[in-house]
Parts: C-alpha cells; structure tokens; sequence
C-alpha cells in the first residue's frame, strides 16, 4: 500500500508550504490545485465554480451549463451539483492514492482516503501570524487592516468546519481525528518537514512488549 499523507490546516497557518516541502524531502507527489483541475474536468464545470465549492463558499446560482439542463428547483441543483464534485473529487483523491506515495493538502482526504491509513496532519497558528502570512502570500492583502484579515481568516475557518462535518460527520480540527497536529505559530515548517520525513521514512514504530 502506498504512504499516503493528508494535511488539514487552519487558513494562514502554512499548511501548503508544509505540504510541499514534505513532498519534496520525501519524493512524494504532492496534490492541491491539481485536484481543482481533476474535478473541473471530471464533472465538466468550470474550474472557477469548483474551486469556490471546494473552498466552501458556495454560491447560490449555479454554472450555466447546469442550468439549461436541469430542471430541479434552484436549492436542490445547487446541491446535486455540490454533491456531483464531492463524487468526483472522492474518486479522484482515491486514484492518486492507488497511483503513488503521495502528499494530499485538504479536499477532506483524512476521511476520503481513511482506508489507505494515511498520516493524518493538522496545522493551527495563533491569529497574529496568520494575518502577517496572509498579507505577506497575497498583494491584495497588503493594503487591508488586521481586522478585515481577521475576518475574512474566521470566515474560511468557519466554512471549512461546516464543510468536513457536512460530508464527514465530524469535527474539522479535533485532535483525535488527526495522527499529529502542528501548532506552527513559531515553526520553521521546511526544517519541521525535514524531521517528519525523518519518521515517515521509518515507517510504523515498533509496539512496546507487554
């Protein structure tokens, strides 16, 4: 079976960079946006739709192409079709796990791929270095105020929580639905990386004598 890690992460807490650099201190393949793009493919909508529901801010219209050929009310198209990318994107998180040792950034992959037993990671910050992570990754984050960046880190939060508990039946960044959770608030994550591809590489520890 390959080794397969799932990253959970807090928005502005550097789970992608940690991702990536994991991935690349182990030689794994390493999944994020290129899941976006499966699924806009697979499902045939646009990768900009997909990419808002998977970010979970579903909106309350729907692609044009669904419209002209659905005839449901407009809540239940909404959910077919939100229900259609969680399908694609179940299947497609499960291909990558047959095809490779991989790293996988969110997409829910600690529940998706729990037959694969993967190491499941969690990273959390405090909210001052997640406001100055988030201003330093994005331009259009420079000019606003702490507090608009606050607000819009809570809201993200927010709907990914109620995103994980919709489809998975649990809460999104309980301790124990996670192998190792990472406070990185202070951490540097390429030399955290670098021990942790140190234990990955050991595979499963070895079960005390009784």
């Amino acid at each position: 079976m390959n080794k397969i890690i799932t990253i959970g992460r807090e928005f502005g807490s550097g789970g992608r960079e940690f991702g990536k650099h994991l991935a690349e201190e182990l030689g794994f393949a390493y999944y994020d946006e290129e899941i976006v793009s499966a699924i806009a493919r697979r499902s045939e909508l646009a990768e900009s739709y997909v990419s808002q529901v998977l970010e979970h801010r579903i909106q309350t219209y729907y692609p044009i192409t669904v419209a002209n050929t659905l005839s449901l009310h407009h809540g239940d198209a909404v959910y077919a079709v939100t229900g259609s990318i969680y399908a694609a994107q179940t299947e497609i998180l499960r291909e990558m796990a047959e095809k490779s040792d991989c790293v996988i950034v969110g997409r829910c992959g600690d529940y998706i791929l729990s037959q694969f037993q993967p190491l499941r990671f969690f990273l959390y910050a405090d909210m001052p270095s997640r406001i100055a992570r988030c201003r330093a990754k994005g331009e259009d984050n420079r000019s606003r105020t702490d507090r608009e960046l606050e607000r819009n880190i809570r809201s993200v939060d927010r709907s990914r929580a109620q995103y994980y508990r919709f489809y998975t039946g649990q809460a999104w960044g309980d301790r124990h639905n996670y192998d190792i959770c990472l406070n990185a608030t202070n951490l540097n994550l390429k030399a955290a990386a670098q021990a942790i591809a140190i234990l990955v590489r050991r595979g499963p520890l070895e079960q005390p004598e009784q």
